[in-house]
């Protein structure tokens, strides 16, 4: 008995030790903020860095809640930055700056000849993408305003979370909406972005992030080699102007086809010569029950990099960078044509006035929640 009870003692030692190195894992990430510079009218802006335990770092501006950063480590375990942006405020301020890592919104993509009705009421919005209004307006959408942030602590891993409140009219839009935006790094390389909103009238909301990702490392020349996988057997179709005709097509047969992994480059110069100029469609994803799940797997062969996209919403935009145009970012490197991608995970465009579509009104009372999951690991 005695020799049982010292056995049941020792486990149970190893039990609690083993709990509590759990617990210290857990909490081995950091959590840092510090200034990044003020924009042209004067405003602060801030940096928040989150390290995890493995090494991965991701970075975000209070200018438009962006990921400024993310450092991933490749299959032999040295770390590179993987998307687009600016070493300063001025960079994000400048015309090279399009849309890199940011908070998109109200609205993201395009909303035809930037009018909706809505109870019976006509809304104009800003033409920034003629004909159309894109990604929530010209002067004060979510990507050119700074977000008041904060350092906050998860159950699991390191955080920052970003408010904003959008006034009644701002861009055209109805109703004051607040808005909040919650990054989560944990332990496991998964980033996660958490958004919430209410709103006072009804109004359209589909927020996205605008992140620009090159595995390789941003900067280097190419994501046509990059392998891409997307959980869809359909798209929505646009006219030359981007605005989708309402009707849902099988990506089965055409270059839009990435049911099975397929390097990038292999068919995009077939879209070459069309309005779009290379990938820039939404994905009607398989998963339409409003749970999160597998969208889209990344790898680039160079360095074995893989991200994973998890998302609840029922799309994803593919972008292949056809209007990078060699403006200089991070380091003085250059983002080239083609140099970086988007997976925007998302309502369908321009959802306000297509009613098959599903809706993207928020009424007083409820509340917009939706959580996006990068998930980044490494193969040989």
């Amino acid at each position: 008995m005695k020799i049982n009870f010292l056995t049941m003692l020792a486990a149970l030692t190893l039990s609690i030790t083993s709990a509590n190195c759990l617990q210290a894992a857990e909490s081995k990430g950091t959590a840092t903020q510090k200034p990044f510079g003020k924009t042209a009218d004067g405003v602060a802006v801030d940096e928040f860095t989150l390290t995890n335990a493995q090494g991965l770092t991701v970075s975000i501006i209070s200018r438009g809640a962006a990921i400024r950063q993310i450092l991933a480590k490749d299959r032999d375990g040295k770390a590179a930055d993987i998307v687009n942006g600016f070493d300063d405020v001025a960079g994000y301020e400048g015309e090279g700056n399009q849309y890199f890592g940011c908070t998109t919104g109200r609205v993201c993509n395009r909303i035809a000849k930037g009018k909706f009705t809505l109870d019976g009421k006509e809304y104009t919005l800003a033409i920034n993408n003629e004909p159309n209004h894109l990604h929530g307006g010209a002067e004060r959408s979510l990507d050119k305003v700074v977000w008041k942030g904060k350092i906050v602590e998860p159950k699991k891993g390191v955080g920052a979370a970003f408010s904003y409140t959008s006034p009644d009219g701002e861009e055209g839009y109805p109703g004051k909406l607040k808005i909040n935006v919650r990054y989560i790094l944990t332990d496991d390389n998964k980033l996660s972005i958490r958004y919430s909103a209410t709103t006072d009238k009804a109004t359209p909301v589909n927020l996205t992030n605008h992140a620009y990702f090159n595995l390789a490392g941003a900067g280097s020349p190419t994501v046509l080699d990059h392998e891409l996988q997307l959980e869809a057997d359909k798209y929505t179709p646009v006219d030359d102007t981007f605005i989708p005709t309402g009707k849902i097509a099988d990506v089965a047969g055409t270059v839009l086809d990435f049911r099975k992994s397929t390097r990038i480059g292999d068919r995009i110069e077939e879209l070459t010569d069309t309005p779009v100029l290379g990938y820039d469609h939404n994905y009607v994803l398989r998963n339409q029950t409003g749970k999160n799940a597998l969208a889209a797997t990344l790898k680039d062969p160079s360095s074995g990099r893989v991200l994973k996209v998890y998302t609840q919403e029922p799309g994803i935009q593919f972008y292949s960078g056809n209007f990078l145009n060699g403006q200089k970012g991070k380091g003085g490197k250059e983002y080239a044509h083609r140099a970086a991608l988007c997976l925007e995970d998302q309502h369908y465009p321009d959802s306000v006035n297509q009613p098959s579509f599903p809706s993207t009104i928020l009424k007083p009372g409820n509340k917009y929640t939706k959580t996006t999951w990068y998930e980044f690991s490494t193969y040989q």
